[in-house]
């Protein structure tokens, strides 16, 4: 299949699409849309960057290295985790159930 042939049925479900949701018809979604967020969704679900990168074709796992950048939401949960800035330092404290799992190894 040509590459003109996967943008015509691409163009063909996005306006089947659109008939249910009509904000898709306002956006505009390329072949390279899908790849992205494809990609996007694979690094949120903890797929590994170097996966990712072999899915996409991509000769050095550096080039898939700018999904990282673009990733907010996986930068706000890490965020997210880190101590307000008036809190007293405090040593870990692990659950129970993560020793009692521990020491059962």
């Amino acid at each position: 299949m040509a590459r003109s042939n996967v943008t015509q049925r691409l163009d063909l479900a996005v306006s089947a699409a659109a008939e249910r949701h009509p904000q898709l018809a306002r956006r505009s979604i390329s072949l390279h849309t899908i790849r992205h967020t494809t990609a996007m969704h694979l690094l949120q679900s903890g797929v590994d960057i170097t996966v990712i990168a072999l899915w996409l074709g991509h000769e050095s796992p550096a080039t898939t290295h700018m999904y990282l950048e673009a990733d907010l939401s996986m930068k706000e949960r890490t965020l997210n985790r880190l101590q307000p800035v008036g809190a007293r330092p405090g040593r870990y404290r692990p659950p129970d159930q993560l020793m009692r799992f521990l020491q059962n190894l």
